[in-house]
């Protein structure tokens, strides 16, 4: 039996989502902030689809506890607060927005930049303090001094145009030949543009490869009073590392705005050797916290999600393999079949097909190596016998129609 489709949204997810699934056929339940536990577990029993952002953690255990759940949306970029490979497993999609919020993390890492150089903050927080210091000393324009961008994609592209209209020189490094903007210049290695630049800026994605980019050895070669922007993740660079040059001298300002360990919820206490350090910004994990990129983001994902559900498009999930088809002809059904990549698969729906005399209109399949996913579009039946054949296959990971024929099994 085909349940109706519920969307569960978690963590103040912009209500523009709502719009969006409830034209897909949705209904919206909302809970306010993460979820954990017992809590999620009971929220999930009623989800089609889950909305989430970074702070609600989807394990394989719950994947293998909420088998009706089809997808899963990220309304951010990242997708490590996610069991990617368990909700694979269960021929769940995961969906993100992974360039909605670029702007905003452009625009805050200029500003932050142009606030490191002329010592704005810690202006601030003397005046704050009855303390009057209208010294220029070590206070600079940013026109002129060399901007050093650590990855240089959709972000550090960005800040490299936004940094050349205030009048700075840009460089950057990209582990991928990147084609540079204006007038902007790559550095073959990290270590170069390190030693070159007055501002270092980090952009690059968490994984294996940046966990402790820049740590002591890195900061070391940074010129001296140089400053350093970490608007990415928490994980590449080494706070304490980095709070020892900061009070030192070497480093002339820090402004950090993810961390390695970070509350879970607003309120929370928060705790990091960077605190002792009057020369370093920071800022809560808000560097696409605007309202402009909430909004396109819940409005992407939420298209993802609603374009899943009713024609089965993985077009940019982040753990299947993309499929995607024109929308429907009238007369015609969906069969979304996703299945375990071995050989023999398609031959056997094409033989249960053939046997109930029905014809294929159109086909798509695209496998990984674990996992294949398959559009067929059908002429109308409404057999469940059919279904039921095709999910008792072994191989059947997931299956299910978009007109709500749904075999007698579960899978």
């Amino acid at each position: 039996m085909t349940r109706a489709p519920h969307a569960l949204l978690l963590e103040s997810i912009h209500e523009c989502a709502d719009g969006v699934l409830c034209e897909a056929g949705f209904t919206v339940e909302r809970a306010f902030g993460a979820l954990a536990g017992e809590q999620l577990d009971q929220a999930l029993e009623r989800a089609t689809v889950v909305g989430i952002r970074s702070k609600t953690e989807l394990t394989s255990a719950h994947f293998a506890r909420h088998p009706h759940l089809i997808a899963v949306g990220c309304f951010c970029i990242g997708t490590n607060q996610v069991d990617l490979s368990a909700a694979e497993a269960r021929g769940c999609a995961v969906f993100n927005s992974p360039f909605s919020n670029t702007r905003s993390v452009a625009e805050m890492t200029v500003a932050e930049a142009v606030c490191l150089f002329r010592r704005l903050f810690e202006k601030s927080t003397l005046l704050h303090g009855g303390l009057w210091d209208k010294s220029a000393a070590n206070s600079h324009e940013t026109r002129g001094r060399t901007l050093g961008i650590v990855g240089y994609g959709h972000i550090g592209s960005q800040v490299s145009v936004l940094a050349e209209s205030l009048g700075m020189r840009v460089v950057f490094h990209d582990v991928v030949r990147r084609l540079p903007l204006g007038n902007a210049q790559s550095r073959p290695t990290l270590d170069a543009l390190l030693r070159e630049a007055d501002c270092v800026t980090v952009h690059v994605p968490e994984n294996a490869s940046t966990a402790g980019l820049i740590g002591e050895r890195q900061i070391a070669m940074m010129k001296r009073g140089a400053m350093l922007i970490n608007n990415a993740r928490g994980s590449i660079v080494d706070v304490d590392a980095l709070a020892r040059a900061l009070r030192d001298g070497h480093l002339g300002g820090a402004a950090v705005d993810v961390f390695p360990d970070e509350p879970s919820a607003s309120g929370d206490p928060f705790s990091s050797p960077l605190r002792a350090c009057a020369s370093a910004i920071l800022t809560p994990h808000i560097g696409g916290s605007t309202e402009e990129a909430q909004e396109l983001i819940a409005i992407e994902v939420a298209e993802k999600l609603a374009r899943f559900w009713l024609h089965g498009s993985t077009q940019n999930a982040v753990n299947l393999p993309e499929v995607d088809l024109p929308v429907l002809r009238d007369g015609q059904l969906r069969i979304l079949h996703v299945h375990r990549n071995v050989p023999g698969v398609l031959g056997t729906m094409h033989t249960l097909l053939a046997r109930s005399r029905i014809n294929i209109n159109a086909e798509y399949l695209q496998s990984n190596p674990r996992t294949s996913y398959v559009i067929l579009d059908v002429e109308e039946f409404t057999d469940h016998t059919l279904l039921d054949g095709i999910a008792a296959m072994p191989e059947t990971i997931r299956l299910r129609t978009t007109a709500g024929i749904a075999p007698t099994s579960t899978r």
